[in-house]
C-alpha cells in the first residue's frame, strides 16, 4: 500500500472517529479505546481466521495513536520504521521456540546498553 493511500486511510479515520465518537481530547477517550481492543482480542482468539477481526485490530491500534495526538502521517511513518527495525534485528529460529508462545528478537545488545542498529 503506498504511503498516499495510508496517508489518505488515517485522515479518513480521524475524521470519522472524531465526528462518531467526540474529539480526541475527551477524557478517558483513551482508555475506551483499550477497553475495546481487550474485547477485541476475545473475538480474535474465538475467530482467529477471522480477518475482519483483525482489521478491528488494525483500525483500534490507529485509533489510539490518533488519540494520543500522533498525525496520519507521524503513525504511516513510525509503522514502516518499525517494520524496518524488526528486519534488521536478529531473531531465533522459529523451529526451536515453543509453539503459540512468541517469538522475541535477541536483545542481548539492548541489555548490554547497546543500540541494535547502526
Amino acid at each position: 500500500m503506498s504511503d498516499l493511500i495510508v496517508h489518505h486511510h488515517l485522515h479518513r479515520q480521524r475524521d470519522f472517529s472524531e465526528r462518531t465518537f467526540g474529539p480526541y481530547s475527551r477524557p478517558l477517550r483513551t482508555e475506551g479505546v483499550i477497553d475495546h481492543i481487550e474485547r477485541e482480542l476475545i473475538e480474535i482468539k474465538g475467530k482467529p481466521n477471522d480477518l475482519e477481526e483483525w482489521v478491528d485490530l488494525i483500525i483500534l491500534a490507529c485509533e489510539g495513536a490518533l488519540s494520543q495526538g500522533h498525525s496520519p502521517e507521524a503513525i504511516a511513518y513510525a509503522w514502516e520504521a518499525k517494520q524496518t527495525k524488526n528486519e534488521g534485528r536478529t531473531w531465533p529460529d522459529w523451529r526451536t521456540v515453543e509453539p503459540g508462545k512468541a517469538i522475541e528478537h535477541d536483545r542481548t545488545a539492548e541489555v548490554l546498553g547497546r543500540s541494535a542498529y547502526p
